[in-house]
């Protein structure tokens, strides 16, 4: 039997309920199903809905889209949501992501002002991955910059790279602001990469969260390269689109999203003998 002319690994592509801001977590289910992506990951922040167990499933079941992923509430304005402690975010992003049958905590490094969290972070993430099989996958962010000048706003690390995680989320928008690799940086997590946040950035130093292919990052690179290894974990469209001046401009942006990603999220397969 002739070999196939693709090699598409059994990662399954989502769409961030983030990537339709303004708009709701209840309309991000909508065009998920609409557009075809294979899931959806809640980010949990200030619609009410996002913190909701029960409204999420029925969304799921409604549009018959699973729910991959949870985003636990780290951001700036979601500081109280499900809490001030995060150590109870992430017991409560478990709990929805163990009911909801997400297999997939995304979370970010502490803020360099969270002392305590910060200093028992990579032992306490390590505590709580052992108490469950949902993996708790820390994302890369980025140093803040303003003009000239840079801070260090994330403990212990912005690079997540440079601690030891069993699991980890590359975001590429994120690279971009950092300004490095994206693909070295991919590497150095090896097999403990377990979920990708595709975006794009031109590295202007804002987080910027471009459609794949319209900046300055590897994103066709990189996903070629995971479909090569056989990569099994989830990659995540989380775009921006709050400039969209309509729905109809929002769900191209995002039908664009899709098919880039399913378009380079393809190998060639390996001719015999080459």
């Amino acid at each position: 039997m002739a070999e196939p002319a693709v090699r598409i690994p059994d990662a399954k592509v989502a769409l961030s309920t983030a990537s339709v801001y303004p708009e709701s977590t209840a309309v991000a289910f909508e065009i998920a199903a609409r557009l075809g992506y294979d899931g959806v990951e809640v980010m949990v922040w200030t619609d009410p809905v996002s913190q909701d167990i029960e409204a999420l499933r029925r969304l799921s079941d409604y549009h018959e889209v699973p729910i991959l992923a949870v985003h636990a509430p780290c951001l700036l304005i979601t500081q109280r949501v499900w809490s001030t402690d995060p150590w109870v975010k992430l017991q409560r992003a478990r709990a929805a992501a163990e009911k909801l049958g997400a297999s997939t905590v995304v979370v970010h490094p502490p803020f360099r002002w969270q002392r305590q969290y910060a200093r028992d972070f990579v032992s306490g993430i390590w505590r709580m991955a052992h108490e469950t099989d949902v993996c708790f996958a820390v994302e890369n962010m980025y140093p803040w910059r303003y003009r000239d000048r840079e801070m260090l706003a994330y403990a212990p690390d912005w690079d997540v790279t440079r601690h030891d995680y069993r699991h980890f989320t590359i975001d590429l928008s994120h690279t971009a602001t950092a300004r490095c690799d994206a693909v070295e940086m991919a590497a150095r997590m090896g097999d403990r990469l377990g979920h990708v946040h595709l975006a794009d950035g031109s590295g202007s130093g804002k987080d910027e969260h471009l459609v794949p292919g319209r900046g300055t990052q590897p994103c066709a690179e990189l996903l070629e390269s995971l479909a090569a290894r056989g990569f099994d974990g989830h990659v995540v469209v989380e775009v921006n689109t709050r400039r969209a001046m309509s729905g109809a401009e929002r769900e191209a942006d995002l039908a664009e999203a899709l098919a880039f990603t399913r378009l380079h999220l393809a190998a060639a397969a390996r001719v015999p003998g080459s």
